[in-house]
């Protein structure tokens, strides 16, 4: 069983940056495939990125691929999302996930209970 909090969302100006971090409660953590998913108002949840477990893979979607930068600490059980150039349209509920099989909302085992991220114009 793993339990995720996450923190860092706010209200930030476009062009502005925000760092999400993501801890992770149990001693498995290192062996879990961890990312990051968003949500925003009236749309389906949506891949964000993701790192495997070494830290040594990540994969991003093209919305935010450039802009964002998905890092763990293996020895602090906690995972990080940098957004940097934010945009109106990156605002969202951002959820941490652990366990992910793939980039789908069904292949993820675990989830965190989300934190707002708003991007004002």
């Amino acid at each position: 069983q793993v339990q995720l909090v996450e923190s860092g969302g706010g209200l930030v100006q476009a062009g502005g940056s925000l760092r999400l971090s993501c801890a992770a409660s149990g001693r498995t953590f290192s062996s879990y495939r961890m990312g990051w998913f968003r949500q925003a108002p009236g749309k389906e949840r949506e891949f964000v990125a993701a790192i495997s477990w070494s830290g040594g893979s990540t994969s991003y979607a093209d919305s935010v691929k450039g802009r964002s930068t998905i890092s763990r600490d293996n020895a602090k059980n906690t995972v990080y999302l940098q957004m940097n150039s934010l945009k109106p349209e990156d605002t969202a509920v951002y959820y941490c996930a652990a366990d992910l099989k793939g980039v789908g909302v069904k292949s993820v085992n675990y989830w965190g209970q989300g934190t707002q991220v708003t991007v004002s114009s």
